[in-house]
């Protein structure tokens, strides 16, 4: 009986494993086509790869009820009103940004999409080929979705529907403001065609709302079930492009390289191009806070626990805060550069010879900053992004003729992942990364360890990360293979194989950068996608990411300063 339920658990892992192998071809072989029909034929292989697999952050995807975390989560991350579009075009950086078309910023994904008119809907494509994949694969969701809608609401081949599809395009379409009373009798209709609960409903209901739009989660509801109707009935299929621009673009590194030397130039403006670099891919807040919140925010702002300030920080409500923060670190030498470059990844740069050590936590080595290192800090990228942007930063730059090689001495990677062992907030120190799909293997020597944390107030665990294709096709069966196989994974992220795969690639192969360069990696669990009800769409951190995000900053900057 053992035997037989380990083989079983072999086979639905493996089987899950193709299919995302399948679906990867299948976007690519779509891409280089330059069109497909979702719900059509050409769509039926992403259909079936993704029924097969039935991601957990996707829920109820295979079963005939609707998915209401999932459909939360998928609408946060793309542009509101693609619901109502039959036509959506994926384009790179084409000049929309020049014209009367107003940009729709998705409030969980930075990327520009703009609604050319009442059918069509361009997103662009700046951040490589896991953003295609990543939208890709929530539209898929989102069409499946939609027509067992329209299976729910047809009741004969004329198109004839059910009394509660009537009453819910009565409640969408009025163009008054729904009383509680109306609003509860649509929840009503809406539940029955669902397969959901009004209790289910009433919950999902205000976490759907955005301002100006109460009654989202019904117009979101009616029209992808009244767009699957029309491709039931009159076989109007839904059709997704990729621009002939995109295409021609895609894999060259064209936003990395604007990125990159935007970057460079503005050090050597600043004079820091041949200073020592440490480079931290963080978040626009953790590094900035960790070396001036204590200086910045004295007398009735000052709190007696450090992460007690920084949670007060990370508030929204507490802008004026960030600001006395973001003005002292000006001050002592903070370089912004917000991204123009379309890879969405902002900068800030620190020259260390400008910080007044004496109001900080830290204890800089006299012989260290002598050095007069800078700490140049990028945002999150996402996916294969990660190795754009890192490789083009690593390359020397020519001045005046001369190749300048940048003088890094350390690469640390903070960043969210999802935990297959402990939950939120816990830390994970790789000692390798695994890229899903491949061969590919990523050893390193990490710089940070478990024992660096160990008496941090947070848990730890220490083993192999797993580098995901993309974090939405993961399912129980290939995490728990994950788990408890030999490779001691311990949890998964998007970018890490990446960044290690640039900075092998500079340092080991082109020579770009020494080959002693240190490198740091930690994250801090943002889901634990094995435990139901831990998954991504099941909702975000909140201030249980604080101390970690924290413990992590300031454990990378004392290495920093003091090695």
């Amino acid at each position: 009986m053992i035997t037989n339920k380990k083989k079983q658990g072999r086979t639905r892992a493996q089987e899950s494993s193709s299919a995302i192998e399948r679906m990867y071809i299948t976007m690519r072989h779509l891409f280089n086509r330059g069109f497909y029909k979702p719900m059509g034929v050409s769509g039926e292989t992403l259909r079936e790869a993704l029924l097969l697999l039935r991601p957990e952050i996707y829920g109820s995807i295979g079963e005939e009820k609707a998915e209401l975390e999932g459909l939360l989560y998928v609408v946060d991350r793309l542009p509101q009103g693609i619901e109502e579009c039959t036509f959506i075009n994926l384009t790179s950086d084409e000049g929309y940004g020049n014209s009367h078309f107003k940009a729709i910023i998705p409030p969980k994904r930075r990327r520009n999409c703009y609604r050319i008119d009442d059918e069509q809907m361009n997103i662009e494509i700046t951040r490589g080929r896991s953003e295609i994949y990543d939208i890709l694969t929530h539209l898929t969701f989102l069409f499946v979705e939609s027509h067992k809608i329209s299976k729910r609401v047809i009741i004969s081949e004329d198109g004839s529907t059910v009394r509660d599809w009537q009453k819910l395009e009565s409640a969408v379409l009025s163009t008054k403001k729904l009383t509680q009373k109306e609003r509860e009798i649509a929840i009503t209709h809406t539940a029955n065609i669902l397969g959901r609960t009004f209790n289910e409903l009433t919950e999902a209901y205000p976490k759907f709302a955005i301002e100006g739009q109460p009654e989202r989660l019904l117009h979101i509801v009616y029209w992808l079930g009244k767009l699957a109707i029309e491709e039931t009935i009159n076989n109007s299929k839904r059709t997704i492009t990729f621009s002939p621009v995109l295409r021609e673009r895609l894999g060259h590194h064209i936003h990395g390289e604007v990125w990159a030397d935007t970057i460079k130039s503005e050090l050597h403006k600043h004079g820091l191009l041949e200073r020592p670099i440490h480079i931290i891919s963080a978040n626009m807040h953790s590094v900035m806070n960790s070396l001036f919140a204590k200086g910045a925010l004295k007398g009735a702002n000052a709190k007696k626990d450090i992460f007690e300030t920084y949670e007060a920080l990370s508030d929204s409500k507490n802008s004026d805060l960030r600001s006395k923060v973001e003005k002292l670190a000006v001050q002592n030498g903070m370089i912004q550069i917000k991204d123009t470059s379309g890879t969405n990844i902002d900068i800030q740069i620190f020259d260390t010879a400008k910080i007044d050590f004496s109001k900080t936590e830290f204890k800089y080595l006299e012989e260290v900053k002598e050095n007069k290192a800078v700490i140049f800090v990028m945002d999150y990228a996402f996916g294969e992004q990660a190795y754009e942007t890192l490789d083009e930063f690593l390359k020397p730059i020519n001045v005046d003729g001369k190749s300048v090689h940048l003088d890094v001495k350390s690469i640390s990677i903070m960043g969210k992942a999802g935990i297959l062992e402990g939950g939120k907030g816990d830390v994970m120190i790789p000692t390798a990364h695994i890229f899903e799909g491949t061969a590919d293997n990523y050893p390193f020597k990490n710089e940070l360890s478990k024992k660096d944390l160990t008496d941090c107030g947070v848990s730890v665990y220490e083993g192999t990360m797993v580098t995901v294709l993309g974090t939405s096709l993961q399912n129980k069966e290939i995490l728990k293979f994950f788990k408890k196989s030999t490779w001691n994974v311990i949890g998964l992220e998007m970018e890490g194989a990446h960044y290690q795969k640039a900075i092998q690639a500079a340092s080991r192969v082109r020579g770009s950068i020494n080959e002693d360069v240190k490198v740091r990696y930690a994250y801090y669990a943002s889901d634990n996608p094995l435990e139901t009800g831990g998954t991504l769409a099941s909702g975000g951190l909140g201030t249980s990411g604080v101390k970690p995000t924290y413990v992590i900053t300031k454990k990378i900057l004392e290495q920093i300063f003091n090695s």
